[in-house]
């Protein structure tokens, strides 16, 4: 049964005073309007920001893409594509190629596939963050962002279901509010968001040593 514990917070909203929880991967999804949302979370990370990123985008299916670049410019973290098989390494951005879904393997490494659109969308949000939460449980932590679907509804969904934590971006705040509005009609968001607290949360969960 999903919770009902959801939050709302405004830029302003005051820092918590009990420790941020950890996590080992932090898995983001968006779509219309999610690529200027992430790079004002991903400008604020700082170098030493200890979970793995993993990004999915819905993005044409022809290459070439210039996400990694254009969100390189702006992270003190590596940004990359990665290939089959990769490590998924603390303190690395992973980017979903151009008509791939990107899932999590049991041994923390990365698959890509060319398997049927989900959601109409490959990559898809739903795909990444099911795989993931499978992998990680309670140490996952799943962020949808602005999107034109309801892509990454689902997704969340079973995040909470293994134990991870669900933010959204605040629709209001969405160019395209569509996604955000389905997983909050769904009731799978634990925290809902504007961006700039969003990034803030982000920022301060804990960092390596």
């Amino acid at each position: 049964m999903p919770r009902s514990n959801v939050q709302r917070a405004e830029a302003s909203t005051a820092a918590p005073t009990q420790a941020p929880r950890s996590y080992d991967l932090v898995v983001i999804g968006g779509s219309a309007g999610g690529i200027e949302v992430l790079k004002v979370l991903l400008a604020i990370l700082p170098a030493r920001f200890a979970p793995a990123v993993m990004i999915v985008t819905h993005l044409p299916p022809d290459p070439p893409s210039y996400l990694v670049p254009a969100l390189a410019y702006r992270c003190a973290l590596p940004v990359l594509e990665p290939d089959a098989g990769e490590l998924i390494l603390p303190g690395r951005v992973h980017v979903a190629p151009a008509g791939y879904h990107m899932l999590v393997e049991v041994d923390r490494t990365v698959a890509l596939s060319t398997d049927a659109a989900v959601r109409f969308s490959r990559p898809s949000i739903d795909v990444l963050f099911e795989s993931a939460a499978e992998v990680y449980g309670e140490r996952l932590l799943a962020i949808l962002l602005s999107g034109a679907n309801d892509d990454g509804a689902h997704g969340l969904e079973r995040v909470r279901a293994c134990g991870g934590t669900a933010w959204v971006q605040e629709p209001d705040s969405a160019a395209s509010p569509e996604m955000p509005r389905a997983a909050i009609a769904r009731g799978v968001a634990d925290a809902i968001y504007h961006p700039e607290t969003l990034a803030k949360r982000l920022a301060a969960l804990p960092t390596s040593s």
